[in-house]
């Protein structure tokens, strides 16, 4: 699956294609300040996974039966909360 990254997200394409992952952005792709409809029709149309932190572009995908993962800051502080767990479990 290759994913589609949100302005926000940019400066992770290095990171997950590491990992393995077929990353393209929005800037790559030429939607750079697009609207957001633009962004989630992009996705859908190109078979993308979007990734994005914004509510309004993550619900326009779900109402386009497109791929998404909104990252919200309740996901974030969760991450983070299992990372400090795990790290350094005698912190509780």
């Amino acid at each position: 699956m290759k994913l589609l990254l949100d302005e926000m997200y940019t400066g992770l394409k290095d990171h997950l294609t590491v990992l393995g992952w077929e990353v393209t952005t929005v800037r790559d792709a030429g939607i750079t300040g697009k609207q957001d409809r633009e962004i989630a029709e992009h996705a859908k149309k190109h078979g993308l996974l979007l990734i994005t932190q914004d509510q309004k572009p993550a619900e326009l995908a779900d109402l386009l039966h497109a791929k998404h993962i909104l990252i919200t800051t309740a996901s974030i502080a969760a991450m983070v909360d299992k990372e400090i767990r795990e790290k350094y479990p005698e912190t509780r």
